[in-house]
């Protein structure tokens, strides 16, 4: 899965921005409405759980989390109601881009992504087009000094697939690879083991990846990411290419 972690790094780089201004939040809470319609008790709702530890990692503060929770419950009624979506398109170079979003109003969120599509140089798709060339995967971050060893038994415990060793927010760090349905498990295994989590969540894999080696291009791409995840009704936005170590170092340092 080599260079998966080099986009979850430019994701991350770009939320700690966004944390900044203030965009997360929006974003976080719809998570935690969604997540909270299939049980407002954290307890027993592990995708509820791990979206109000990312609010509260992103300085949520917590009557926004309840109020998001009641939301989600139906104890809290207020405008329209939320409902996911999936979108598909094409970059520059027929790099394959798979948008989920959450929206009150199809018409508006899809006029939004054709808009952001052609100023960047890509265009929307039929549904279909690209899902075929992604794999959903439940993946643990984690953070700090990683021991291998123990990482090794971790994942067999846990029945983890796979795993990549990655810098973590400037430190030593590691994605660990599973099936959807064992993402709790292989959660909770890691963190009974001892390692700190920075992050599980479900991802979307490629099982094909585009090399980009030239910086305007690997530019342009960005910039239609960029476009496509400042839009308030996209929550996730992921694509099948891989740039270069050289077009990285260029657009984000070494």
């Amino acid at each position: 899965m080599a260079g998966h972690s080099k986009w979850a790094n430019i994701k991350r780089q770009k939320a700690r921005v966004d944390a900044v201004k203030g965009k997360v939040f929006t974003k976080i809470s719809r998570e935690i409405i969604v997540a909270a319609r299939q049980g407002a008790d954290p307890g027993g709702n592990f995708q509820l759980r791990t979206a109000i530890e990312k609010a509260k990692a992103a300085g949520i503060p917590n009557e926004n989390i309840e109020r998001a929770i009641a939301k989600g419950s139906g104890t809290f009624s207020e405008g329209s109601q939320l409902e996911s979506i999936r979108y598909e398109g094409y970059g520059i170079g027929g790099v394959a881009v798979l948008i989920e979003g959450l929206t009150d109003n199809r018409n508006r969120t899809a006029a939004d992504l054709r808009s952001a599509f052609t100023k960047n140089g890509g265009n929307l798709g039929e549904t279909g087009c690209v899902s075929w060339m992604f794999e959903q995967k439940g993946v643990v971050t984690l953070a700090g000094p990683i021991d291998e060893e123990k990482l090794l038994e971790a994942s067999v415990e846990g029945e983890a697939e796979s795993y990549e060793l990655t810098p973590v927010d400037d430190t030593d760090g590691v994605e660990v690879f599973t099936v959807v349905e064992n993402l709790e498990h292989l959660n909770q295994v890691l963190d009974d083991f001892g390692f700190r989590v920075v992050e599980a969540e479900l991802r979307w894999i490629p099982s094909n990846i585009v090399e980009i080696d030239d910086v305007e291009k690997a530019r342009s791409l960005m910039k239609l990411m960029n476009a496509l995840d400042d839009l308030d009704d996209v929550q996730n936005v992921t694509a099948n290419f891989e740039m270069s170590d050289s077009c990285y170092e260029m657009l984000y340092g070494a």
